[in-house]
């Protein structure tokens, strides 16, 4: 008799979103789709959770607290972390600023601008990550 084939855990999304109401909408969107979700609210919480955790991809806003911004988060998984280089999507409320418009030219990242229906961000997530399990 042969024990049932455990199904893998699937891998969690790293959110990284300083704006509560932000980080609780789509984390709800990710979670309703099917993708389990770690968040934190800084690029600084996120290169820590990046240094030692496995994610099947990041969701990150460009602006955020304690120094470490979206744009940086990507330069330390391009060098540190190049499985992950092809797996980040930004979402950000300052598309205008010319400082975020070279670093989604920069990264080639694909970005969605807030505010966002949670169809068309679901559709760019499973496009980046691939579909939930």
């Amino acid at each position: 008799m042969s024990l049932p084939a455990l199904k893998p855990r699937a891998l969690p999304v790293l959110l990284i979103e300083d704006e509560p109401a932000v980080m609780a909408y789509v984390q709800a969107a990710l979670e309703r789709s099917g993708y389990p979700v770690v968040c934190c609210e800084s690029g600084v919480d996120a290169l820590r959770l990046l240094d030692g955790g496995s994610f099947l991809g990041i969701v990150s806003d460009m602006r955020t607290p304690g120094g470490v911004d979206g744009g940086q988060v990507h330069a330390w998984i391009a060098k540190n972390r190049p499985d992950l280089a092809n797996r980040l999507v930004f979402i950000t409320g300052d598309i205008a600023n010319e400082e975020t418009v070279a670093t989604l030219r920069a990264t080639g990242a694909p970005c969605v601008e807030k505010p966002f229906r949670v169809q068309q961000f679901i559709d760019v997530i499973s496009k980046t990550f691939g579909k939930a399990e």
